[in-house]
């Protein structure tokens, strides 16, 4: 596990398990933490360096949204508060890999809050795109917004959601006008992400709906197969490893949940009226 101080008192954990990213925000001997991780491993290790080495007690965990791979450390601090949005069922339910031992119902359930944690004000915004229980934490004390899964790095991760709602997620998260974005996975980045992961997704629903639009039936998975990241990011951006997983994951699902199907389909009415 990566642990990394992004200003006194908000420590970054990122996991080994999908480089899943937790955030301590402290205040003297208590934490708060913005999601825990998506291994009980990680979780267990979080918890070793907050609690046991940093002499710190967890007092409230908010995840950014409700999937197994951002709530492992829930059961782990059972006298901490967790909070979610009132949605939180429907995207544990919602996911490819439902974990259901982290599974853990929460004590605050909510739309908007902010909480006066420290030194920081945690805004927690009700902001729906890649699941519809996403929150943004936007903390401009630190200069810095959780933003979860409605960005994985430098790409949009697009499996069961609505293309249209992460899009309108990012522009919010823009809005808050941060220098540093943290993400549910990878790390902390600067404010670039934003519209390096809009472009990749931008950029990939415009080439699958030409597939769609112009190839044969027949061709279209291979097709969508055979579309490199390269292609999809931003100008100078490098993939990691992870953002190319993701991106085969992405293509992956785009064949298999018909993604951008419907844009494809408006695109051609549009065209014959």
């Amino acid at each position: 596990m990566r642990v990394e101080e992004l200003c006194s008192d908000v420590m970054m954990f990122v996991g080994d398990a999908l480089e899943s990213v937790a955030t301590a925000f402290i205040d003297g001997d208590h934490a708060l933490l913005v999601d825990s991780l998506g291994s009980a491993e990680d979780a267990e290790g979080l918890r070793r360096v907050l609690c046991d080495e940093m002499g710190k007690t967890v007092r409230m965990i908010a995840p950014t949204h409700f999937m197994s791979d951002h709530v492992a450390g829930l059961l782990l601090f059972p006298d901490a508060l967790v909070m979610a949005h009132r949605h939180f069922r429907h995207a544990f339910l919602s996911q490819n890999r439902l974990v259901a031992a982290f599974y853990r119902e929460p004590d605050l359930v909510l739309d908007n809050m902010a909480l006066r944690w420290g030194r920081h004000q945690l805004r927690f915004l009700y902001n729906p795109g890649k699941t519809m229980d996403h929150f943004s934490v936007d903390v401009p004390t630190a200069d810095l917004v959780c933003v979860g899964d409605n960005i994985v790095g430098n790409i949009v991760y697009l499996s069961r959601a609505d293309p249209a709602l992460q899009r309108a997620a990012i522009g919010r998260i823009r809005q808050f006008g941060r220098s540093r974005v943290v993400g549910g996975h990878i790390g902390a980045f600067d404010a670039s992400v934003l519209d390096n992961a809009l472009h990749y997704l931008s950029r990939i629903q415009d080439s699958v709906v030409r597939i769609r639009r112009q190839a044969p039936s027949e061709d279209v998975a291979g097709r969508i197969a055979s579309l490199r990241i390269e292609d999809c990011l931003a100008p100078h951006v490098v993939p990691t490893a992870f953002e190319r997983e993701w991106h085969v994951n992405n293509l992956q699902a785009i064949v298999a949940q018909s993604i951008f199907s419907l844009d494809a389909s408006l695109a051609s009415r549009a065209e014959a009226a």
